[in-house]
């Protein structure tokens, strides 16, 4: 089933990016296994996925070890600054840069274990009190602030829309999340370029809008 499930994946990616004058291959598809168990990581491996996101750093501890070491693993949830050193030791990326002591504490451990630690900020573009994520209009002054520690290597941003049937308010979130990473690179000078937006319910949209992170679990593993 999960190999059929990624066929369907990967040639609705290729027909979407072709719709908009894009090269599929720029759209990285992160395969969402938190609460998958690792028999489920390991068949997905096996079909090809190298790239894995996980919500909860305890739960990637318990996984990560069992699993082969060139699979690499992002981290997509909630990050609190208690948990950096796990984080840093985990994770090749970490999406969810919201709060400057969260990165200063990624920085020290990131310094400390000598790596360059790559992330993605969080912007809340879709302006709900639920959900965290900084206010786009922070955006340059935020990513300023990382560029000061040495220790960090800011990719591009991260974004997740609001939940809802209106295509409307969907797109907007992810324009608004583009249209930011643009100013950024016109403010301050850079050339970063990743955008991690789209979920399995709004990903099409999201590579429309110019992701190329998108974030895929029940899609490919069913239902949790």
């Amino acid at each position: 089933m999960l190999l059929d499930n990624l066929t369907k994946i990967n040639n609705t990616i290729a027909a979407t990016a072709e719709k908009c004058k894009r090269q599929a291959n720029d759209i990285k598809l992160l395969a969402v296994s938190k609460t998958f168990p690792v028999t489920a990581i390991k068949e997905a491996f096996d079909a090809g996925i190298t790239l894995f996101g996980e919500n909860k750093v305890q739960e990637a501890k318990q996984k990560i070890p069992q699993l082969p070491e060139n699979i690499v693993f992002h981290l997509i949830g909630h990050l609190q600054s208690n948990k950096a050193k796990d984080a840093v030791n985990l994770f090749d990326v970490i999406h969810s840069i919201d709060k400057i002591t969260t990165a200063a504490a990624i920085n020290i451990e990131a310094e400390r274990k000598q790596k360059k630690q790559k992330i993605l900020v969080q912007i809340n573009a879709s302006g709900e009190d639920t959900k965290t994520g900084i206010e786009p209009e922070q955006a340059i002054e935020f990513m300023a602030q990382i560029l000061e520690m040495t220790n960090l290597q800011p990719l591009g941003l991260m974004t997740m829309a609001e939940y809802t049937s209106e295509e409307k308010k969907i797109r907007k979130a992810f324009e608004k999340t583009r249209l930011t990473l643009d100013k950024i690179n016109k403010e301050l000078n850079l050339d970063l370029n990743e955008l991690s937006m789209g979920m399995s319910s709004d990903y099409l949209i999201a590579i429309e809008e110019g992701s190329t992170i998108i974030r895929i679990g029940s899609l490919l593993f069913g239902n949790r």
